[in-house]
C-alpha cells in the first residue's frame, strides 16, 4: 500500500510540474540577425514579472546589443542604444530600479543559451540586486574536469563554500558549455528554446575596443507569445427520441450531429 501511495504522489508531482513548465511564458525577440525564442522560468517570478513589463512597454524595441564577447555571452538593454551613433561608449543606461537576486541552484545555473541579468558590481551592489532591463544571453566554452575543479577552488573563495558544482552541472558544462564562474553571482531567469543559431552568430561579430559590435545588432521588436486555449469539441448530449415499436429503424440511429469530425 506504502509503495502505491508513493507511486501515486511522484506521479501527482511529477505532473504538476509538467503543467508548469507549459505554462512558462514566452517572448519572442526579433533581431536583425534572426529570431530568438525564449521561456521564463516561474521558479524567478521578479525577474520574469519584471522581464514581462518591459517587453509590454516595448522597452526593448530598437535596442541594440551593445555587448559581445566571444564565446561569453552577448548582453542588451541600454536605453541609450536606441539612438547611439557608430563608436558611442555604451552599457552605463538604466532604469530607476532594480530586482532583487534570485538564486536557483542547483536545478537553475548559467549552461549554453540562458536568460539571465546584469548587474552593478559587489563593490556598489553588496546584495548583487540585477539591474532593472540589462540582460544577457549566455554562449560560453565547454570545460574540463581539471578547469571545473579550479573554478570550484574559486566559487569557493568568493562564495563561502555556498555554491557548489554539482555532477549534472559537471557534466553540462563539459559536454553543452557555459559560464560556471558567474553561479552564485547573477540571476539566470529564463532560457532560448528556438534561436540558439542566432545567439551563436551574434557572439561570433566583430567588436571594438568596449566590446559593442562593429555592425549594429539590433532587437527589432520584443514580444510576448500568446498562446490561445485549445478548443475542445464536445459532443452534443442525446435527446431523448420518443417511444417507437420494437424492431423500428428510427430507434437504431444516432441523433444528428454527434459524427466525429
Amino acid at each position: 500500500m506504502k509503495t502505491i501511495i508513493c507511486a501515486i504522489l511522484m506521479a501527482f508531482s511529477l505532473g504538476l510540474r509538467a503543467q508548469e513548465s507549459n505554462n512558462c511564458k514566452e517572448v519572442m525577440l526579433e533581431t536583425t540577425a534572426g529570431n530568438i525564442k525564449l521561456k521564463l522560468y516561474n521558479e524567478t517570478p521578479l525577474h520574469r514579472d519584471n522581464f514581462l513589463k518591459l517587453v509590454n512597454l516595448h522597452v526593448y524595441d530598437s535596442l541594440l546589443f551593445h555587448r559581445v564577447i566571444k564565446d561569453f555571452m552577448i548582453q542588451c538593454g541600454d536605453p541609450k542604444s536606441k539612438d547611439a551613433k557608430p563608436g558611442d561608449f555604451l552599457g552605463e543606461g538604466d532604469l530607476d530600479w532594480t530586482v532583487e537576486q534570485e538564486l536557483r541552484l542547483p536545478q537553475i545555473y548559467h549552461r549554453r543559451g540562458v536568460l539571465a541579468a546584469a548587474r552593478e558590481p559587489d563593490s556598489d551592489n553588496p546584495y548583487r540586486e540585477s539591474s532593472a532591463c540589462h540582460f544577457y544571453l549566455a554562449w560560453g566554452k565547454t570545460f574540463t574536469d581539471a578547469e571545473l575543479d579550479k573554478m570550484q577552488q574559486r566559487l569557493d573563495t568568493i562564495y563561502g563554500y555556498r555554491v557548489k558544482i554539482t555532477p549534472e552541472m559537471r557534466e553540462t558544462y563539459k559536454t553543452i558549455g557555459g559560464i560556471p564562474h558567474l553561479d552564485g553571482g547573477y540571476t539566470v531567469f529564463g532560457e532560448i528554446t528556438e534561436g540558439l543559431d542566432v545567439l551563436e552568430k551574434i557572439q561570433q561579430t566583430a567588436t571594438d575596443e568596449n566590446d559593442r559590435p562593429l555592425e549594429d545588432v539590433r532587437i527589432l521588436k520584443a514580444t510576448v507569445i500568446e498562446h490561445k486555449p485549445a478548443t475542445v469539441n464536445k459532443k452534443p448530449a442525446a435527446r431523448r427520441r420518443p417511444a417507437t415499436k420494437a424492431g423500428s429503424q428510427s430507434a437504431q440511429r444516432k441523433p444528428s450531429g454527434t459524427r466525429a469530425r
